[in-house]
Parts: C-alpha cells; sequence; structure tokens
C-alpha cells in the first residue's frame, strides 16, 4: 500500500535540515573592501605583467563596487641590485591603472622574501647586495637551534646593528619608504593611497619565522623558537646578566622541534617548564623582542608617512590555542598562554604609534577545524574574538582578512558576523576587509556573484536575492 500524500509531505519537510534565517545587514555601519592582487603582478625587473588582462580583472571588481585595491611592494624587486638604488617603475604603471578606475590603493611594505609559504606562486627574493652580505654574515637572518638560517627576513637583532653596507636594518627601511613617500607624492595628496601596511616579519606579519614550510614544518607542529642569531643570542645574555641569573642567558633545550606537539615536550606540556621562573623571564624577552622591533620600524614609518593611515599585520596563529601553554604562538612571540593576554601589550604599542592592527582568519570555523584536524585543538573563533577586543579596548581600528580562499556563502557569513559583531554595544567593526586573493576563480560565474552580494551586505546595503524578489511580485 502507498503512503499517504500527506505522510510523504510531512516526511519530506521533518527530513529537511534546520536553516537558521540569515542576519540581515542592511543598515549596519560601512566596511570598506579591497581585493589582494595577484602576488607576481609586478616581474622582477620591476615590470607590469601582463597589464591588459589585470585592467579586465580591475574593471570587474569595480563593477562589483569593491572599494579599493591591495598591493605589495616588494623590496626585492624595488631595490634589487644595490643599496638606495630603487627602481619603482611597475608600480607607476600599475598606480596609475588603479587611479584611472576611481579605486583605491592599500599598499604593502613588504620587506621579506615572497616563496615557500601556503599560496605563494612565485619567488621574489630579498635584494642581491642583501643575499651578498648574508653570504659572509649569515647571522643578519633569523637562525633556528640547529643552525639553519632562514632568509625569508632580516633578524630583528640587527634593528641597530651597522652591518648592511654601514646602515641598520631599521635605516634601510625608512630609506625604502622615505623614496616611496617621494616618488608616489600625488597618490598620497589626492587621496588614492588610502592605507600603507608596513611589512614587520615574514609574510609582513609581526611575528618569528617559527613555522617555515622550508625547514620542514608541517601544520599542527608547535614551531621553534627564532633568536639563535649571534645578535639575539647575544641580547638575551645582557637581560639574563640584568636580572642577575647569567646562566639563563640560553633558549630552551626542551622545546621540541617544529612539528612537535606540546604535550610531547618538557617546555610546552601542562605543567611544563614554560610557566617557571626561567620560562616566564625567556618568553618575556622573547615576545618582548618582537614588540621593541614594531615600535622602532612604525615610529619611522609615521616619519615617512606623515598623514597617512598606516597599519601592521598580525598573524592568526589558531593550533593549540586550547592548550594551557599556546606553544605554536609562544615560538611565533605571541606570549599568549591562557593565563596571560598576550595581545594588549602589542595592541598598546600600535596605539602609540596611531597604528591599525590587520588581522587573519576571520572566516574560519573552530568546528571545521575540529573536524579536519581535531588534534591540533584549534580555536580560530576564540583567537579571532581575543584580538580583536584587545585592538579595540586600546582603542585602534581594526582591519582584516581572510586566511584561506573564500567563494561560499558560509564563509562569507562569518566574515561578516566577526567585521560586525551582533549585540555589541559600542557598536564596534572592522575599519576596513581585504580579500585574499584576486583570481580568475573568485571573478567566474556564481563566484563573483556571491562575492558581489557578499560587497553590498559589508557596505550595509540592501540585498534582494532572487528568491526573496520573486516572492515580493506575488
Amino acid at each position: 500500500m502507498k503512503p499517504a500524500l500527506e505522510d510523504l509531505e510531512s516526511r519530506d519537510v521533518a527530513d529537511l535540515p534546520i536553516k537558521l534565517p540569515e542576519r540581515d545587514f542592511a543598515g549596519t555601519p560601512y566596511v570598506p573592501v579591497y581585493v589582494m592582487l595577484p602576488l607576481g603582478v609586478v616581474n622582477l625587473e620591476c615590470e607590469l605583467v601582463d597589464p591588459e588582462g589585470l585592467l579586465e580583472q580591475l574593471k570587474i571588481l569595480k563593477s562589483v563596487n569593491v572599494d579599493g585595491v591591495m598591493i605589495d611592494c616588494w623590496w626585492g624587486i624595488v631595490e634589487a641590485d644595490a643599496p638606495q638604488a630603487y627602481n619603482w617603475r611597475g608600480y607607476k604603471k600599475l598606480f596609475q591603472m588603479v587611479r584611472d578606475l576611481k579605486l583605491k590603493l592599500q599598499v604593502v611594505m613588504s620587506f621579506h622574501e615572497c616563496g615557500g609559504n601556503i599560496g605563494d606562486d612565485v619567488h621574489i627574493p630579498l635584494p642581491c647586495w642583501l643575499m651578498e652580505i648574508g653570504q659572509k654574515n649569515p647571522d643578519i637572518y633569523f637562525t633556528d637551534r640547529e643552525g639553519r638560517h632562514n632568509t625569508e627576513c632580516l633578524t630583528w637583532g640587527i634593528d641597530k646593528e651597522r652591518v648592511l653596507r654601514g646602515r641598520t636594518a631599521v635605516e634601510v627601511f625608512f630609506d625604502y619608504m622615505r623614496s616611496f613617500r617621494v616618488e608616489f607624492n600625488a597618490f598620497f595628496e589626492d587621496g588614492i593611497i588610502s592605507e600603507i601596511e608596513i611589512g614587520l616579519g615574514p609574510c609582513g606579519e609581526l611575528r618569528y619565522p617559527s613555522y617555515p614550510a622550508k625547514h620542514g614544518w608541517e601544520y599542527p607542529g608547535i614551531g621553534e623558537f627564532q633568536c639563535y642569531d649571534r645578535y639575539l643570542m647575544k641580547s638575551l645574555k645582557k637581560a639574563a646578566e640584568v636580572r642577575g641569573h647569567s646562566f639563563w642567558g640560553r633558549a630552551p633545550d626542551n622545546a621540541g622541534c617544529y612539528n612537535s606537539r606540546p604535550h610531547e615536550t618538557g617546555f610546552f606540556r601542562d605543567g611544563g617548564e614554560y610557566d617557571s621562573y626561567y620560562g616566564r623571564f625567556f618568553l618575556n624577552w622573547y615576545s618582548q623582542i618582537l614588540i621593541d622591533h614594531g615600535d622602532r620600524v612604525l615610529a619611522l614609518a609615521n616619519l615617512a608617512f606623515e598623514g597617512c593611515c598606516i597599519a601592521a599585520k598580525l598573524s592568526g596563529i589558531h593550533w593549540w590555542y586550547k592548550t594551557a601553554s599556546h606553544a605554536a604562538e609562544l615560538t611565533a612571540g605571541f606570549y599568549n598562554p591562557c593565563n596571560r593576554d598576550g595581545y594588549a601589550a602589542t595592541a598598546l604599542m600600535l596605539k602609540k604609534h596611531e597604528t591599525a592592527m590587520n588581522f587573519t582568519c576571520v572566516e574560519l570555523r573552530t568546528l571545521d577545524q575540529y573536524e579536519d584536524f581535531p588534534e591540533a585543538m584549534a580555536d580560530p573563533e576564540g583567537l579571532v574574538w581575543q584580538v580583536l577586543n584587545a585592538a579595540w579596548d586600546a582603542q585602534i581600528p581594526v582591519a582584516s582578512e581572510n586566511a584561506l580562499p573564500c567563494y561560499d556563502r558560509e564563509g562569507y557569513n562569518k566574515i561578516l558576523e566577526n567585521a560586525k559583531p551582533r549585540d555589541d554595544p559600542d557598536g564596534r567593526h572592522l575599519s576596513a576587509f581585504t580579500y585574499l586573493r584576486l583570481s580568475p576563480t573568485l571573478t567566474e560565474g556564481n563566484n563573483l556573484v556571491e562575492f558581489e552580494r557578499f560587497v553590498k551586505r559589508m557596505h550595509g546595503e540592501t540585498v534582494l536575492d532572487k528568491l526573496t524578489r520573486d516572492s515580493n511580485h506575488l
């Protein structure tokens, strides 16, 4: 006997997943949306690659009302051959193209190597003349416990050391920034350049290069401390002597290796040495070196770019967040175990220089991370909540970007929820969002439709979907 039609209908309804109504962002604050341009848009000769193709892609972005684009100005391209010999040629053509389309520019001062990280599809080394110095003095780079040097960026140990042909690292950065400011003065004057993001470490982020793929790191390894160059070791020994415990002038010898888990190490395990008198001394020193580097470079960035908004990028190190030690954050320089707020001091340093914070991984969901890597004890949502509130409490603007490619509505909704927190009594929201990154995949078919819808909601506009429009006509 066939089931009754009513039974079929009721069963079908019961089997449907319960879908929560989507939040309406109409009338919410306007959050500008930028799109990162491809890494290799300017080649090693500082020539614009495929200007016609890029122009078409930029026109598509303009058609969906994005506010502007973000571009890396690579140190390894611009000052490639000789100290203070700058070549901005390709960037001039690119900036003019953006200006003609009446888009705005976020520009990154990229003082790091491109290549070797997740999502890097081109290789842009540090300047040739600098690499020559590094062959004779490899201690200009961050160094791990086994003595491996990382050519991704310069160690902060030489911020004040005149080892770069008579200049300190900080002076080299300042000269580069000042050259950019003079070269592109007209773009500052007419407001096309809306923000300068200052590269402060690997991937342009204020962190140690503690989890380099080139040295065998794989997610979710805890990473390693990066303080074994002779300049940072000298600083550590001096700090230990000042403290009156010269035998503390060493890095931990029980912190595992790049792919260790916290519980496998004497330093990071629950109740481990990270929370001992020595552990606290070392982690305070290690994290303060990071903050001091940001402090020095941003002070000079404000001199170079007086009157322009500047920003600094922090990485979203969300793995092992649910453990007591937060090992992956500790090796990266964020002293953020469960009994200490490791981001408040960084936020206050940014506040001192009126610098906005740019934070990543706003699209990631903790549940998804648990399903994919349950052993990683990750909590991106908890981390985002902590860092955004640390910045808002310090009363600095907070911008953000996604960590991984995102094309689906679910991911966009997660970004929106972080951009404009529900029921926030202070009405706090992101100052801007930068989408990572422009590609043919983003601008094709339904992906572009979803992205345009996302941009409208970030702008606080009313969104009428097909289903809504159809029901309105009934």
